[in-house]
């Protein structure tokens, strides 16, 4: 079981605590170093001010390609900062928080981005044909060539970061401390989405943006509790994020970059279909999918289930050991 690898470690509650404050420190203070100057640097060098708060108001004073660069940064330090908090605080194996197998089943990770990014690629392909007007071709060679060495070594890296952080560590942790994997199954999905908060998104199409972002962190978590391992949720994660940030961009999404189009639609109007269709028709799709090609059985004990702890060796009963030479 996945969340059980958790006791194969250090466990207790208080070096989960200290895990969240080394994690936040690396994410959002160490990481964030390489933005604040290259914002101070860009500020002196243009004669702007350096009071920037907001993405838009951070790309225009950076350019899309530094601003993604020095962005996603942050999340490769936060990364490092799960990755040392395992092995450092908890003594934690990072296969052990990666999956309950003996190795990392990198097959399972190349299956799901492989079919991801090829799903999300017709989409993207398919409302291009349909509805034409919605998009400016947006390719130039020399920009999309820097953004693709951009994104494909750090995008991952921020996929990894949310989900080791998210589906892995917080998962198993709250699991540890409540004994059961429906609660950190809804509250990592919870706090998934709520990151996303600041996004531009949230502040173009509102609230209702929110049962996709829940929903999806509800769909990483089901896959990683019902397959044991966070292999298909990091496969699908950086599928989603890198095939995006190529192919499609829009003035008011969180991406905005130098990829092949453009989006030009308003955001306004954008319907309920694009927001409710992928967390309750796609989704129960690839659930299925999944099941099938790995399986899956037992799904109310591996959702709804309790945790229970190892016993230790030594309440081993030995009364019978045969000690006779």
């Amino acid at each position: 079981m996945y969340i059980e690898q958790a006791f194969k470690g250090l466990h207790e509650w208080w070096r989960y605590i200290i895990g969240l404050v080394i994690i936040f420190c690396s994410w959002q203070i160490v990481g964030m170093f390489p933005l604040a100057l290259a914002i101070v640097y860009k500020s002196f060098q243009t004669g702007e001010s350096a009071m920037v708060s907001t993405i838009p108001e951070m790309m225009d004073l950076l350019g899309s390609n530094l601003f993604l660069f020095v962005m996603l940064i942050s999340f490769a330090f936060g990364l490092l900062g799960v990755f040392a908090t395992a092995k450092g605080l908890h003594k934690l194996p990072i296969t052990n928080l990666t999956t309950a197998r003996k190795k990392i089943d990198w097959k399972r990770f190349w299956f799901t981005f492989i079919l991801w990014g090829a799903v999300s690629t017709v989409f993207i392909f398919v409302d291009y044909f349909l509805t034409p007007e919605d998009y400016l071709w947006n390719f130039k060679w020399q920009p999309f060539l820097i953004l693709c060495a951009i994104a494909i070594v750090l995008i991952p890296l921020q996929t990894s970061f949310e989900e080791y952080f998210f589906r892995g560590y917080l998962m198993q942790g709250f699991g540890i401390i409540f004994k059961n994997k429906w609660l950190p199954l809804m509250i990592t999905s919870v706090t998934f989405g709520l990151m996303h908060l600041a996004n531009p998104e949230v502040e173009q199409l509102g609230y209702i943006i929110m049962v996709y972002y829940i929903g999806t962190g509800l769909f990483l978590g089901i896959i990683t509790l019902m397959d044991d391992g966070l292999e298909l949720a990091l496969g699908f994660h950086a599928a989603n994020n890198l095939f995006t940030a190529l192919l499609v961009s829009a003035d008011w999404t969180a991406f905005q970059t130098h990829s092949i189009f453009k989006d030009l639609s308003d955001p306004n109007e954008m319907g309920l279909m694009e927001i409710f269709v992928p967390v309750f028709v796609v989704f129960p799709i690839l659930l299925f999918v999944f099941s099938k090609k790995y399986k899956w059985t037992d799904w109310k004990g591996k959702l709804l289930g309790k945790i229970e702890a190892p016993e230790p060796i030594n309440n081993i009963n030995l009364k019978n050991y045969d000690t006779e030479l």
